[in-house]
């Protein structure tokens, strides 16, 4: 099962707020973040794909991992984690996911996890959210590491110190934590306009290779817009996946940013704006500036 990256991706495209342009953080994927003491850390925005045309790092990028001594990234990914995460997207109160969403929606989930070789009583006890995270689909030419993956190993190869901010359980409480009827609507949505989805993530790499944080915030305006009748759903999914996560990130960041030389891979969404990440490491006492 993948991991529910697919989520944040969903709400990213569909999120129903437009960019400001006053706005300081709109722009720059790289970010130098300094202090009066301590060594200056690095916070990076990353895209969970892995499309070639992200994976080449830049060179500036490639520097900032090499002066940094730890790095952090949004939740650790080992076999452990993956195994709960699996666990806990099923129900395990009797509930089945049939009944909630449909016959023809189940049946049509169903034949997609089958040809992943999802046991059929698995399938049946999964959680909505935990299909939606599974209703991907990936191009032909995507390589098999995601950049988050990516820098992960590079950071491994440097030998630097490699940290979470986030558990397994408070990942998968954001997600249980999430309206059982907007999981239905958003999943019975997806289903209905899979393709639609998929599509919507080109607009947001292209934002990405762009380093136009607005722009990626902005990414699925539209959509949102056209399909009001699931247009709040999709934004408590945003600000489950996404606001609320920043500033969560944000906290847990203090003591890494007063120690200095750490370097901070998080998706690039959460970097956007007055409430965004960097805005809120700023509003701590420190000095950010774009780097890239």
């Amino acid at each position: 099962m993948r991991r529910a990256f697919a989520l944040a991706a969903v709400a990213l495209a569909f999120a129903a707020q437009g960019a400001h342009p006053e706005e300081k953080f709109t722009k720059g994927l790289l970010w130098r973040v300094s202090g009066a003491a301590a060594a200056p850390s690095y916070v990076f925005g990353t895209i969970h794909v892995a499309d070639p045309r992200v994976l080449d790092l830049p060179e500036p990028v490639s520097r900032a991992l090499a002066r940094s001594r730890r790095y952090y990234m949004e939740s650790t990914q080992g076999e452990r984690e993956a195994l709960r995460f699996f666990e806990a997207g099923q129900f395990d109160d009797g509930r089945r996911l049939e009944p909630l969403i449909g016959a023809e929606p189940y049946a049509m989930v169903a034949a997609m996890l089958r040809e992943r070789q999802v046991p059929d009583e698995v399938i049946a006890r999964l959680k909505p959210w935990a299909v939606l995270a599974n209703l991907t689909v990936t191009p032909e030419d995507y390589e098999k590491v995601t950049l988050d993956q990516k820098l992960v190993e590079l950071a491994r190869g440097r030998k630097l110190r490699v940290l979470g901010l986030e558990g397994i359980e408070e990942q998968i409480s954001v997600f249980d934590r999430i309206p059982l009827d907007t999981q239905v609507g958003l999943l019975r949505h997806a289903i209905e306009h899979r393709d639609e989805l998929a599509a919507m993530i080109e607009p947001t790499i292209q934002a990405w290779m762009k380093r136009d944080l607005a722009g990626i915030h902005r990414a699925g305006y539209r959509a949102a817009d056209r399909y009001p009748e699931v247009a709040e759903h999709y934004r408590i999914l945003h600000r489950s996946v996404v606001e609320n996560r920043s500033v969560v990130m944000a906290h847990r960041l203090f003591t890494p940013l007063r120690e200095g030389g750490a370097f901070i891979a998080v998706g690039a969404t959460h970097l956007y704006g007055a409430e965004g990440m960097l805005a809120l490491i700023e509003k701590q006492g420190y000095r950010v500036e774009r780097v890239y």
